[in-house]
């Protein structure tokens, strides 16, 4: 194994130059391309890419992997003729933005999507400022390369102070098709679950913790059919992990004077993976979450689920090179930047976390923080059956825990509950009724959905336009799920009253029980769903009717 890296990092270094457009070739910072303006074209194509030694297809936008950023301006109109050169149909979601519904870009809820050799023309004002992303809702395409970031400058300029500003965006590359992978998880949902426990961990864990309650352990995780390694269900077994379509080996660099402040836009553009983000020997201070101005926030590390964007600014004092790096939740492999003064520089690759593993906490066994015990059991209106393998009986709140393997890597971590809006929201009203649903699924049989039915199974969720709802959701499963409500702001009810943040994505943690309000404030059908791909695709989606 010690021989083999150098030589995929090696491989995988080539091969990202190989994939790179011919003007982005020897630019630190110029990949991916700038758009700016109210008019824009955009067309969905295919090009050959090469990260892993291996050509393969990609589906992008303006023959570019990730796609152009989009620069808009608050209160501007903006037009885009999306025009598809596939032999397939296609579509672009604004992602976090808010438009009317008939421009959010869901084939079957809000248009038809855009047939091969069309070209379809998106326009709306921009009524917001922040960090987006837009990217494809059609076919599983986001896999496949379509994604680009999306900047929207504040009309009245920013509050923050900052020198130079970045893009840094993740994303998850897999030669595999998309569906191969959903196959290989329907037949074996550990598929990609390289780092499962062996004898050898055993006899560890029999030493630190004794033989009885070592056993007791693997009686309980065998008696449920579950492992505690299961972190993600897609992993670096076949992901090459990206930053800016950068490869580690390619190092996409960020340049820097030192004692300037770098504001740095985090944006997970993956399809199944969550990064925990770090830049060791720079404090973060995060200034924003999914485009939305909060409290300057310290910190050394953060959780970015998939979807969700973070804004943070740094000031490097010392004239050397900062690694930045996002390592995957199941440590099975990282995407890699850096920050230098100079072109040409590049810092040493920090060492990955141990492996973390999921707790009996996890599965809603553990001890809420009240002090009850919690146990798995039907509960409510969900019954165990072919869609649905776990309800948790009584669900934690765990706003104030940074995730699953962060408690013990000793680094300041941000947690939800840290995260207090700039402004108050406009809407003080309390909410009229509580929503609530519940995160349930199948592992072995890799089925997923909401209240233990699938889309096609489930009527629309119906609010009233202008009603104010609770949506109460609860996470029967031992998985974290980004759970994304187009169209409308989700207030995430952390304590900070009337200063919730609004969020467009709420990483739902395994065995939680977390809440936020809404304001049905834009009539419309709006799509509602798990953001991480597989999930969505097998059934963990469905409608807000908004009328």
């Amino acid at each position: 194994m010690a021989r083999m890296i150098p030589r995929r990092r090696f491989i995988q270094a080539a091969a990202a130059v190989s994939a790179l457009p011919a003007p982005v070739l020897g630019a630190p910072a110029a990949s991916p391309a700038v758009l700016r303006g109210t008019d824009f074209a955009l067309d969905i194509s295919t090009i050959p890419v090469n990260f892993t030694g291996q050509r393969r297809l990609a589906t992008v936008v303006n023959a570019q992997l990730p796609a152009p950023i989009l620069r808009w301006r608050e209160g501007d109109t903006v037009t885009l003729a999306v025009t598809n050169r596939l032999a397939e149909p296609t579509s672009i979601h604004w992602h976090g933005i808010r438009t009317p519904s008939n421009m959010d870009g869901v084939p079957g809820l809000s248009f038809p999507g855009i047939a091969p050799g069309e070209t379809f023309i998106y326009r709306f004002e921009v009524p917001q400022s922040g960090t987006y992303w837009y990217h494809s809702h059609s076919g599983m395409q986001e896999q496949l390369g379509l994604y680009g970031a999306l900047i929207v400058d504040p009309r009245d300029g920013y509050i923050q102070r900052f020198d130079r500003d970045y893009v840094v965006l993740l994303s998850d590359w897999t030669d595999e098709r998309p569906e191969t992978i959903v196959s290989n998880l329907k037949f074996q949902p550990d598929y990609y679950n390289f780092g499962q426990r062996t004898a050898s961990d055993f006899l560890t864990d029999a030493r630190r913790t004794g033989l009885g309650a070592t056993v007791a352990d693997r009686l309980a995780w065998g008696e449920m059919r579950m492992a505690p390694t299961d972190i993600l269900d897609v992993s670096g077994a076949t992901y090459t992990y990206l930053l800016n379509g950068f490869t580690a080996a390619a190092n996409w660099t960020a340049l820097f004077r030192p004692g300037e402040h770098v504001r740095l836009r985090f944006i997970n553009a993956s399809a199944m993976s969550i990064f925990d983000v770090r830049i060791p020997g720079l404090t973060m201070t995060v200034v924003q979450a999914d485009g939305n101005d909060v409290q300057p926030v310290p910190v050394e590390e953060f959780r970015i689920g998939t979807a969700e964007t973070y804004d943070v600014i740094v000031t490097p004092t010392e004239d050397r090179a900062y690694a930045i790096f996002a390592q995957a939740e199941d440590r099975s492999g990282h995407a890699f930047g850096t920050l230098a003064p100079r072109v040409g520089m590049a810092a040493p690759i920090p060492l990955m976390d141990p492996r973390p593993l999921r707790t009996m906490a996890d599965m809603g066994m553990g001890m809420d923080h009240s002090g009850h015990g919690a146990h798995t059991m039907p509960a409510g209106p969900i019954a165990l059956g072919v869609a649905v393998d776990n309800v948790v009986s009584m669900p934690m709140g765990r706003l104030d825990e940074p995730g699953t393997g962060l408690e013990q890597a000793g680094r300041r971590a941000l947690r939800y509950s840290d995260l207090r809006a700039l402004r108050p929201g406009g809407d003080s009203r309390p909410p009229g009724r509580d929503i609530v649903l519940r995160l349930t699924g199948n592992m072995h049989r890799f089925i997923w959905g909401f209240d233990g039915r699938k889309y096609s199974e489930a009527e629309p969720i119906r609010l009233r336009l202008n009603e104010r709802v609770r949506f109460v959701v609860i996470n029967d499963t031992m998985m974290e799920h980004p759970i994304h409500l187009h169209g409308l702001w989700s207030e995430l009810d952390n304590g900070q009253d009337a200063f919730r943040p609004f969020k467009h994505t709420v990483l739902v943690k395994p065995a939680e029980r977390i809440t936020w309000l809404v304001t049905a404030d834009l009539p419309g059908r709006w799509a509602f769903h798990c953001h991480l791909l597989y999930h969505m695709e097998t059934g963990m989606f469905r409608e807000v009717r908004v009328s």
